[in-house]
């Protein structure tokens, strides 16, 4: 698949979403939640970037805050040419058209008091794309796109699966026939035996329509299986992006590193170099301060366990990855969060 790099369907740059901690009786400000702190890259049209990282990481709010689900603090997001975090109103309206999201608990975003079909066709209705017996044609059309049959539309969403209840999600995405989804961790929820089903779904429909992803997740397999680049996060910022061959075959910075040391391998006889993180994630509340990164170094030096390294285990302390310097291009189209020689 041939992309046009000239001109990038999302270009997100220094993108920030700060959280404020209020405490006391005056619920007065005392620091800030650094859920997203300076993340920038782009999606080409047609295009699949991964973003993935552990929980906690800042993933799904970056996802959100493009769609303006959640306020940015900084920063800004371009779609085709549009900046979406100052579009007025009527612009959004516009912009809802073509960017739309795939939730992660395929249960809690649908709304048990509406049929499928109403669930569908609510935005289709609201965007004034089709009324009558025009709609419920539409809705059973992609009802059957989605792999699901057009009398279930009036039934109840507790009467699905939870892999059934996500095609209805998806669906419900597509209604609006958008160019960019983002797919916050859609088969997280699922059992092992239908989240390959949903990835060749999703995998049949950007074919068909044409789709740019966001995809978001913390299994590198299925990233490694669906996206095209794939971007490493930690703590709020993106430490690794090249495409996903780039990545897995020669990742270069210990957290990626780290990463694909935890993914297991269906091949039992082949042999991984293991790699360990040692402490807890710190607090991303002032992350920053004195205070927080002795408070972390000290807690490491207890998590190493006797003798991993003598057992060929390395070992990264994460109080060794607070210090996140700015991406730099090592080779073309492969950028590391690393320092630039002086």
């Amino acid at each position: 698949m041939v992309y046009d790099v000239t001109m990038p369907l999302l270009q997100v740059r220094n993108l920030k979403t700060y959280f404020p901690v209020k405490r006391g009786l005056l619920k007065s400000t005392v620091g800030y939640v650094k859920a997203v702190d300076g993340v920038s890259f782009q999606i080409n049209d047609g295009e699949t970037l991964g973003l993935v990282g552990e929980s906690g990481c800042g993933k799904s709010t970056v996802g959100r805050a493009i769609l303006r689900l959640v306020p940015a603090t900084e920063g800004s997001v371009t779609f085709d040419g549009q900046d979406v975090l100052v579009a007025n109103r009527d612009q959004m309206r516009k912009l809802r058209r073509q960017m739309q999201i795939i939730f992660q608990d395929p249960v809690g975003s649908l709304n048990p008091r509406m049929t499928v079909g109403n669930i569908i066709g609510e935005p289709i209705k609201v965007h004034r794309l089709a009324s009558g017996s025009e709609l419920p044609d539409r809705v059973a059309t992609l009802l059957k796109k989605v792999g699901l049959q057009p009398d279930h539309a009036r039934r109840y969403p507790h009467e699905f699966s939870g892999g059934q209840r996500q095609r209805i999600g998806i669906a419900r995405a597509l209604a609006l026939e958008p160019r960019f989804i983002v797919a916050d961790e859609p088969i997280s929820a699922l059992d092992v035996s239908i989240q390959s089903q949903v990835l060749n779904l999703l995998n049949d429909l950007q074919d068909e329509f044409k789709l740019s992803f966001l995809f978001i997740a913390h299994n590198l397999a299925v990233v490694e299986h669906f996206c095209d680049r794939v971007a490493v996060m930690y703590l709020g910022r993106i430490v690794e992006l090249a495409d996903r061959e780039t990545i897995y075959r020669n990742p270069l910075h210990p957290y990626t590193k780290a990463l694909l040391s935890a993914a297991p391998t269906p091949d039992p006889h082949r042999r991984k170099q293991r790699i360990m993180l040692a402490g807890e994630v710190p607090s991303p509340i002032e992350l920053f301060a004195d205070a927080d990164k002795a408070k972390v170094t000290g807690d490491e030096r207890a998590a190493v366990p006797v003798g991993a390294e003598e057992e060929g285990i390395t070992v990264i302390r994460r109080a060794d990855l607070l210090d996140r310097p700015p991406l730099v291009e090592v080779e073309p189209g492969h950028y590391v969060s690393r320092k630039v020689p002086a």
